[in-house]
This record gives structure tokens, C-alpha cells and sequence, in this order.
């Protein structure tokens, strides 16, 4: 009793303790991941309490679960839009992306430590998937937000990318733990069919789930219960049918994440959490399991191996995949930079230990050095770097505090949400009735100076004031231009980032030049302002693209539903 007790108390000072550390992060700029990481290892066998980890199976099943869920909530939270954006290069990068990096960093791994041919491509594949979940703790934690075509790229290959470099370690572990076994189409057979039936399970997991939500009538509270369980189950029939769990629970969070189910909004509340306590429990874990004095004997290879995958292997790939897309230099220069690794290839690290094959904790050892290495340079330096390639964009406006009224029937789901008004909103100083919202919201209430002002129907809104709104949850980004701040005490506002001036896209060459001074001979004065996005770009345009006509500089402010440009900021060019 007084055994478990005191694991206990551990348990409790460990998630206690990381969960205050985040503030070291936020602080410092450090990855939320590397702060648990090191937590897991000040605790462990080398560490202040001496704790005794070295339990390889029991650190997959914990690392497991743990992936499942931080993969459903991916999923979950991925839009359509995004993979309209980004499917493409995307989907590149998880596969091809992932087989050069494979290629290039076995081979290297190879070298580096003795290993034979297929040896070194097993801790290529285990190094191949990148942890895009740590990049965006940190545009998070520090208020960032990066270009969609980028942002959009990053997640559905982090989501994506996993799988693969599962199917592959799988793959090459079963041909390492059973020699005698030609490695021939086989092998190629198998990751299809992970890849496959993952697909497939996962399509038709989230299928039934989303009619299954529509059909129970149970209490909010459990629907976050039955998706964790939802997913639990996907993964555990996909691997019994051969196919690979990790895509199909990404896949299966995907579609209850866009089913327009009144049950989202809770479930996505409950998952932000288990999700964040996923990632803890899992890197605290992974800390503990790691002896730091064995890594001292493979430093030097391993931090060359690391600087290969970081500067040689993973712009190689990045390069190779995006190719056929023709993104700006400076997209691809950070999408290759922020090929962090992360939790992943430790997790995979684990299949050829238990596997018992040959060298088996020395995976595990070269693995967590580079994942260290990954978070201390590129983890620290992800926000700078993005600020210096010019990617940063403006912060949407939003709502203070929202609350989904997903119990009242209506033709959508109904949010009631608050502003804080301040003087740089642009409703302040203005009575109600004056504001121009073409969107459906009911005003229901004022908070001044602490009081609920109860009997006032036409407010004049001031600075310091709270305003309580009703609406739907699709029109709140549009009401919030209108009742949230857009600037104040913010690194990059929208004034600064656009521009004083919005024009409509469809405006042409020929009534600018009444306008603005135009550089003279212009070949097509008839063209509009989103035909020339059109030929910059030669894709979707999203917002914060930017192109630059003599000295002006119009900037993609507001899209269309179909991915059209709408409006353009308009600034001067730097000289």
C-alpha cells in the first residue's frame, strides 16, 4: 500500500510540476515538449529522485494510447479548407518526403555507426516522421500565426506522415527479426496495405461514429468519453486487419471534426485537454525510460547524424516534394527548417527493442539524442525563424469567452459570445443600432466597471465595456472584425500588416491609375487585381500573399468561399 501510495505522490509532483514549467516555456521560448522531456529525465535513474524506468513494453502501450489521442484531435481539428490548400504538397511530403529522408539518413546511420544496409534504413524510418504537434504549442503558446499555405502544409503532413514511418519501421523490423525472409514486393505490399485498410477503417470508423452521435441521446459529458473510446476501438480492429491504426484514427478524427455534429464543440473542448495531458504523461514517460549517461558514448555520432537529417536529408526532401507545387523559397525554406522531431520516432524507437533485435537500445539511444538536438535548435529558433522569412500573419480577431448553446435545436448551432471592448475596437464609442453587422446576432448584454447593466436596449459601447452577443457559430470570425480588438498590444496588427487602405480584388489596372501612380506602358490595363494573384501564384491564394505593382504593395486580405481572392490591402512598397 504504501508502494502505491508513494507512486502516487510521483505521478502528482511530475504532472504538477510540468504543468507549472510551461511558463518556463512561454518564457524562454523553449518547446513545451522539451520541457517535459527534461522534466522525465531530471526524475529518472540519473536524475534528482533516481526513478528506475525500463519497462519497453509498457512505455509502447502508454505511447501508444497516448498517440491515438493526439491524433484524433489532429484530426478533429483539421478543416477542409486546409487540405484544399495543402493536400497536395502535403501528401507529398508524408510519402516521398518521408522515403528520402529514410534513404538519406539510414544510409548516413549506416555509416556513422557499423550498421548493415537495412539496419541503418530502420533508424531512417524511425527519424522519418516529423512532430508538427510541437511547432504549433509553440505559434500558440507565443501568439503566432503563420501563412495557411504553410500552416495548412505542416499539419495534414504531421498527421499524415506518422502512419508512414510506422508502415515502414514495422516493415523493416519484421524483415531484421526474421533474416531468412527476401526483402522483395512483399515489403512494398505490405505498406500498402497498411496503408490501404487504414484508410478504409478509418473512412468508414468515422462514418458510423458521426451516426451514432446523431442517434444516442446521451448526456454531453460522455460524448468526449465515447470518442476517446471510438478511437481506441478504430485502431485496435485496423491493426488487427493489417492496416495501419495511426492513419486510421487521424482520418476517422477528421470526419466527426467537420460532421457539423452539435456534440463537436464539447468533444474538441475535452480532447484540447486530454490531448495536452497525452503529451505530458507520454515525453514525461520517454524522459524516464532514457538513461542520459548512456547517451554520452554516441554523442558525437549521433549529433552529426542529427546535423545531416536537419541540414542535408530533410531540405533534400522538402525540395524533391514540393517541387512540382512552385512554393515561394521562403515557404519552403521554413517547412524544411520545421521538420521537428519529436515523440514519434521515440515511440518507434521501442519496436526493435521489443523486438529484441541487435543493437536494440542503441535505437532507442541515437533516437532521443537527435529528438533532443531537434528541440533545443530547432524547436528555440521556429518563431524567429518565421518572423525573419516574413510568413507571420495577423491574428484573427475572436470573441474574449464563447459558450455553445449546442442543447437548443436551431438551423445552426448557436454560440453566445463576449468582447471586451477597448479603444482600438471598431465598435467602440458607437450606439448599437450604428454598427454594421450583415450578420444574424442578437444583442443580450453590457458588463460596465463590474455591474450588469440589465435595462439598456441601445448601448453606446466605451472602452472597458463587456458585450454579450448571441449568433451562430459559422458567422462569429465576421462578427468579430466588427466587436473585437484588432490591434492593441499585438506584435503584428492588421494595420500594419495590410495596410490603411481595402480595395475589392476585381478592380482593374485602368481605374487604379486614377488612383494610385502606376508604372507607365502596362501591358493589359484591363486586368484585375486578383487575375494578377492568379499569375503570381498559380494556386489558391491565401491571406497574407503579396504582390508588388510599381510602389505599392497589395496584400490577400479576405477570400472567397471557393478560395478566390476578395480583398486586397494596399500599403506603399519599401524603398
Amino acid at each position: 500500500m504504501e508502494a502505491v501510495n508513494f507512486t502516487i505522490l510521483i505521478a502528482g509532483l511530475l504532472l504538477f510540476s510540468s504543468i507549472v514549467a510551461t511558463q518556463v516555456s512561454v518564457r524562454l521560448g523553449a518547446p513545451l515538449l522539451l520541457v517535459f522531456l527534461v522534466l522525465g529525465m531530471i526524475a529518472g535513474e540519473d536524475g534528482l529522485l533516481g526513478i528506475e524506468f525500463a519497462n519497453p513494453d509498457l512505455a509502447l502501450l502508454i505511447g501508444t494510447l497516448a498517440l491515438i489521442v493526439i491524433l484524433f484531435d489532429g484530426g478533429l481539428r483539421t478543416h477542409p479548407e486546409r487540405f484544399r490548400v495543402a493536400l497536395g504538397p502535403a501528401a507529398m511530403l508524408a510519402s516521398v518526403g518521408v522515403l528520402i529522408t529514410c534513404l538519406i539518413t539510414g544510409l548516413s546511420a549506416a555509416w556513422l555507426f557499423g550498421f548493415s544496409w537495412v539496419e541503418g534504413l530502420l533508424l531512417g524510418a524511425i527519424l522519418g516522421s516529423t512532430d508538427a504537434a510541437a511547432v504549433f504549442s509553440i505559434f500558440q503558446s507565443q501568439g503566432l500565426r503563420i501563412k495557411e499555405r504553410v500552416a495548412a502544409t505542416l499539419e495534414i503532413e504531421s498527421g499524415s506522415n506518422d502512419p508512414m514511418a510506422v508502415m515502414l519501421t514495422v516493415t523493416l523490423v519484421s524483415v531484421l527479426a526474421m533474416p531468412e525472409t527476401p526483402v522483395n514486393g512483399m515489403v512494398v505490399f505490405t505498406v500498402l496495405q497498411q496503408a490501404v485498410v487504414g484508410a478504409a477503417v478509418g473512412y468508414i470508423g468515422g462514418r458510423l461514429f458521426v451516426k451514432l452521435c446523431r442517434a444516442l441521446k446521451l448526456h454531453l459529458a460522455f460524448f468526449p468519453l465515447l470518442a476517446v473510446g471510438g478511437s481506441i476501438l478504430i485502431f485496435g480492429v485496423t491493426a488487427q486487419l493489417g492496416g495501419s491504426g495511426f492513419l486510421a484514427v487521424y482520418l476517422m478524427g477528421y470526419l466527426v471534426g467537420n460532421a457539423r455534429l452539435p456534440q463537436v464543440i464539447n468533444i474538441l473542448r475535452v480532447h484540447d485537454g486530454l490531448a495536452w495531458l497525452s503529451q505530458i504523461v507520454m515525453f514525461l514517460m520517454l524522459g524516464l525510460l532514457m538513461t542520459p549517461s548512456r547517451l554520452i558514448d554516441i554523442a558525437l555520432p549521433a549529433l552529426v547524424l542529427a546535423g545531416i537529417l536537419i541540414f542535408i536529408a530533410r531540405p533534400i526532401a522538402v525540395l524533391v516534394s514540393l517541387a512540382p507545387f512552385r512554393f515561394p523559397w521562403r515557404d519552403q525554406f521554413f517547412i524544411s527548417w520545421v521538420g521537428l522531431r519529436g515523440a514519434v520516432p521515440i515511440v518507434l524507437a521501442l519496436f526493435p527493442w521489443i523486438s529484441g533485435l541487435e543493437n536494440q537500445q542503441l535505437y532507442f539511444e541515437i533516437a532521443f539524442f537527435v529528438v533532443l538536438v531537434s528541440l533545443m535548435l530547432q524547436g528555440w529558433t521556429i518563431s524567429p525563424m518565421a518572423r525573419w522569412l516574413g510568413l507571420e500573419v495577423p491574428p484573427e480577431a475572436e470573441p474574449n469567452f464563447r459558450m455553445s448553446l449546442d442543447q437548443v435545436s436551431s438551423d445552426g448551432i448557436l454560440e453566445v459570445a463576449g468582447f471586451n471592448i477597448d479603444d482600438d475596437t471598431p465598435a467602440c464609442d458607437h450606439h448599437w443600432d450604428e454598427i454594421s453587422i450583415h450578420e444574424p446576432v442578437e444583442f443580450i448584454g453590457l458588463v460596465r466597471n463590474g455591474e450588469w447593466i440589465r435595462t439598456v436596449s441601445n448601448p453606446l459601447l466605451r472602452a472597458g465595456d463587456t458585450v454579450m452577443v448571441m449568433t451562430r457559430s459559422e458567422d462569429i470570425p465576421r462578427i468579430s472584425d466588427v466587436l473585437a480588438a484588432n490591434g492593441k498590444g499585438k506584435r503584428l496588427t492588421k494595420k500594419s500588416f495590410f495596410g490603411d487602405f481595402v480595395l475589392n480584388a476585381d478592380i482593374t489596372l485602368a481605374d487604379l491609375a486614377g488612383f494610385y501612380v502606376l508604372p507607365e506602358g502596362m501591358q493589359h490595363p484591363e486586368e484585375t487585381i486578383a487575375e494578377l494573384f492568379a499569375q503570381q501564384f498559380r494556386r489558391r491564394v491565401v491571406v497574407g500573399d503579396h504582390i508588388v505593382v510599381g510602389h505599392l504593395v497589395f496584400t490577400a486580405r479576405e477570400l472567397n468561399d471557393d478560395g478566390s481572392i476578395k480583398k486586397v490591402g494596399v500599403k506603399a512598397a519599401l524603398l
